[in-house]
């Protein structure tokens, strides 16, 4: 008994000396956080308008187009210019020709919904302070004179030091239904978003719906991955008349968090540099500046070298580069020039995204 009890206590010694097992920790996420259904896409509108009531801040009567919108807009308002043309605007320095956007949900939207608008000057100064008069709105297509939705209202800047833009709150308001229709000819389609676009990734989402025992008796797999982006997911007969419930049945389904190619994100402009550790860089020599970095072998002992990683001179890993560099304090933008220059070199092993 006291043998039998001694080599326990021995067996949970030797796993307290060998410390805690590492298992792979796999992260769980929901079919609808990595793709969505083909037919709910966003819809722009736009147009041209004019913005009035500026402090001295329009385009002036120089410019001569609007000067022309500005002389239409009074005519269909009942009130057109005289016999001088143009010149009797010449004193108009408060208006301003502008271009209107807005975007519909992917959702969709009623008429008479109101939806925020965004404004851009041409070539005024400013638009602070300035109104939008009413103004139609067309779709993306220029050809097609169809009014959609009409915008106006006081014009607020998103930002003071950009005085050329600026948007109005619930200032469109749609004039047309929007339905978006996202079944045909009794399927649907799913469309991975870029960041997971992988031929692996959608054989994977196909197989998962295929293997759901929810939509298992129809004799014949729902799910085919068309390419690396869209699967075609046939609607079973149970569902037909209930497309909704089977596309939230769809977008709930769990799964594991799909391993995509390794990227490396860089934000010039905030100066972030993003990238999983795993990311793996070739043998090369760094020199940059004052400073040399060595990968793939054991850095020499000279002043100017700083070793990687001497213990994995096969697979040396950006993040060891990256905190070899931040250990000579070197500035960010010069971890983002060496960071371009292993991917032109061809030793950056995943694919570089600049933002």
């Amino acid at each position: 008994m006291k043998s039998l009890v001694a080599g326990r206590l021995a067996a949970v010694a030797i796993l307290l000396a060998l410390g805690p097992i590492a298992y792979p920790a796999y992260g769980r996420t929901s079919l609808k956080s990595i793709c969505r259904v083909k037919g709910q896409e966003e819809n722009t509108l736009h147009g041209v308008g004019i913005v009035v009531g500026l402090k001295g801040t329009g385009d002036g009567a120089n410019s001569l187009p609007t000067m022309r919108a500005l002389a239409t807009t009074l005519q269909l308002m009942g009130s057109p210019i005289g016999s001088g043309g143009a010149a009797e605007l010449k004193d108009a320095k408060n208006v301003a020709l502008v271009f209107v956007s807005a975007t519909v949900p992917a959702a969709g939207a009623r008429r008479g919904e109101k939806i925020n608008c965004s404004v851009s000057a041409v070539s005024a100064k400013s638009l602070q302070g300035g109104r939008l008069l009413l103004t139609p709105l067309l779709g993306p297509d220029p050809q097609n004179p169809r009014v959609y939705a009409v915008a106006e209202g006081l014009v607020s800047l998103d930002d003071p030091e950009i005085p050329t833009n600026g948007g109005i709150h619930g200032g469109c308001r749609l004039e047309e239904d929007f339905f978006n229709v996202f079944t045909k000819d009794g399927k649907i389609t799913l469309v991975l978003d870029e960041n997971h676009a992988d031929f692996g990734v959608a054989q994977h989402v196909a197989e998962l719906i295929n293997n759901d025992l929810s939509f298992q008796g129809s004799g014949m797999p729902l799910a085919k991955a068309l390419n690396q982006v869209n699967i075609e997911v046939t609607i079973p007969p149970q569902y037909r008349d209930a497309a909704v419930p089977f596309v939230s049945q769809i977008l709930n389904l769990p799964m594991l968090e799909p391993e995509t190619g390794s990227r490396v994100v860089i934000n010039e402009r905030a100066g972030s540099i993003v990238f999983s550790a795993d990311v793996e860089i070739g043998a090369v020599a760094v020199t940059h500046k004052n400073m040399v970095i060595e990968t793939g072998a054991a850095a020499t002992a000279a002043n100017r070298f700083v070793p990687i990683d001497p213990a994995q001179t096969e697979t040396p890993k950006l993040k060891a580069l990256v905190e070899a560099l931040n250990a000579v304090h070197a500035p960010t933008e010069d971890v983002i020039d060496i960071i371009k220059g292993l991917d032109r070199n061809g030793k950056l092993h995943a694919r570089l995204i600049i933002e």
